[in-house]
């Protein structure tokens, strides 16, 4: 069985961590197809997660969110990909674009 672990520090306290993890769940059942149950604790919260060849949890933290997911025989030849895509969505969710802040359009060269 392969194992997927990311660990991520913030600084956002439970209250705002909690709204994060309520995205991310979201997120997982609706790119995922999985299946959450949310834990609300005092100083932690645990997100439950399953799907066909995939279980595990997400620790919510007020400075900290703790991803492990264990991985079927079939699903750990994708570990990588999946790693990187839960990995993208955790520092999306963390550190969303500056509102306001528009790129530069290119300039056309003469």
């Amino acid at each position: 069985m392969s194992v997927i672990h990311i660990h991520r520090h913030h600084h956002l306290g439970l209250p705002e961590a909690r709204k994060i993890a309520f995205l991310w769940a979201e997120q997982a059942e609706e790119e995922f197809d999985m299946e959450c149950a949310y834990e609300e604790g005092d100083t932690q919260d645990t997100v439950y997660f399953t799907r066909a060849g995939i279980k595990g949890t997400l620790q919510v933290l007020g400075d900290q969110f703790e991803f492990r997911a264990e991985l079927g025989f079939l699903v750990s030849a994708f570990k990588a990909r999946i790693e990187t895509e839960i990995a993208e969505q955790l520092d999306t969710l963390l550190h969303p674009p500056k509102a306001g802040k528009k790129k530069k359009p290119a300039v056309p060269k003469a």
